[in-house]
């Protein structure tokens, strides 16, 4: 029952041999050259911001159970968002063009989560294809712009419907899903010319997840803040009193200016700058931000004017600031230090898997001269 000890030993206490200081030697130098092999960064934005996507792209597909749980998740967005539009017309005092709709109403409003394997419940088709076309209803949404609304998914409810349908990689990328806790991903990128290895660890977006996370990551290379310029004019989805980009301006401020990421670069990505686009078409930046100086419809402007109400809240001199535009007319890679800064541009959407990758090959690059720097190579 007691511990055996070699006779050469006193105390009971094993002496360690050659062979097992050799071993440990190595386990150790392992351990070292895989935490400068890896390089670390970190995502963190308000809800809807689409880190998500940025992060699924770069994976090797999804297994059953993932492309399940999307399922599941698509059939809810379609669900809420028409529960969405419902609100809205009860905020306004909007009624519908064919009161009848009524009863379909509340059929949606009682709709179930979906289970696992189980198809789209065939008898809501018809009432959520009738409540979209519905005069009312889309007068609520004209009004009710701060709603994200999944209206790829409206344009093709019988595919969804179908009994055999399982989502496609742009059902998945159009799919709002909540991001919560903190989830860690390791990959390389699938082009053989970039093989550094990242570490993503991917935050909660909603502030109840924010105090969980910040201070564990002081040692993290970057950190790659993305937020969604079409939430100008849209609220969050946990506070409709609260604006997102107002919202993603705050984050930005205590993320940049945290006393845990000094030394720590910022990426800054603005993302979804298509649908930035086509909303200054129909909702004023000016109702939303007042300061706003261009034309409401002026894209270059509005684009200009959001880069730069992040960029001004970098309070230091020396940390360094990248700016990353998804979508037309281009993504712009900049630092913000002056010194050995530089421009680089390609064309892109938001939802667009093949060309987001020249996107992450300029973080790799980032990351890769700032390790560079590091070790004065």
């Amino acid at each position: 029952m007691g511990a055996c000890a070699s006779s050469e030993v006193g105390a009971g206490i094993l002496q360690p041999t050659m062979e097992e200081v050799n071993r440990s030697r190595l386990i150790d130098k392992m351990l070292r050259d895989d935490e400068r092999r890896l390089g670390k960064e970190i995502k963190v934005s308000p809800g809807s911001s689409g880190k998500s996507t940025i992060l699924v792209i770069h994976l090797s597909g999804f297994t059953p159970s993932e492309t399940e749980s999307y399922r599941q998740a698509i059939f809810s967005n379609v669900r809420d968002a028409m529960k969405a539009c419902f609100a809205v017309m009860d905020e306004e005092g909007i009624d519908f063009e064919d009161f009848s709709l009524m009863a379909f109403r509340e059929l949606v409003e009682l709709a179930a989560d979906l289970r696992d394997d189980e198809p789209f419940p065939a008898d809501l088709l018809l009432p959520l294809a009738s409540l979209w076309n519905d005069r009312g209803l889309r007068m609520a949404i004209t009004r009710g712009h701060e709603a994200t609304l999944p209206e790829n998914f409206y344009a093709e409810l019988d595919r969804l419907f179908s009994p055999q349908y399982r989502p496609s990689d742009q059902d998945i990328l159009r799919c709002r899903q909540k991001t919560t806790g903190i989830a860690e991903t390791t990959f390389q990128s699938r082009d053989m010319e970039y093989r550094h290895v990242l570490r993503i660890f991917d935050v909660g977006g909603q502030r109840s997840e924010r105090k969980k996370w910040i201070h564990c990551f002081e040692t993290v290379t970057a950190v790659l803040f993305l937020a969604a310029m079409s939430g100008y004019d849209q609220v969050l989805l946990e506070d409709r009193e609260s604006n997102q980009m107002q919202e993603a301006l705050m984050l930005f401020d205590s993320i940049c200016n945290s006393q845990w990421f000094v030394k720590t670069s910022i990426i800054l990505f603005l993302n979804k700058v298509d649908v930035f686009k086509e909303r200054i078409l129909v909702s004023s930046i000016k109702l939303h931000f007042p300061d706003y100086q261009g034309e409401d419809t002026d894209y270059n402007a509005g684009r200009e004017y959001f880069k730069a109400r992040f960029t001004r809240l970098n309070r230091s001199t020396s940390k360094e600031v990248c700016e990353l535009f998804a979508s037309c007319p281009a993504i712009s890679v900049q630092s913000l230090m002056g010194m050995g800064a530089r421009t680089d541009c390609n064309y892109t959407t938001a939802i667009d898997t093949n060309l987001i990758k020249v996107v992450m090959a300029s973080v790799y690059d980032i990351i890769l001269a700032r390790n560079l720097q590091d070790i004065s190579l």
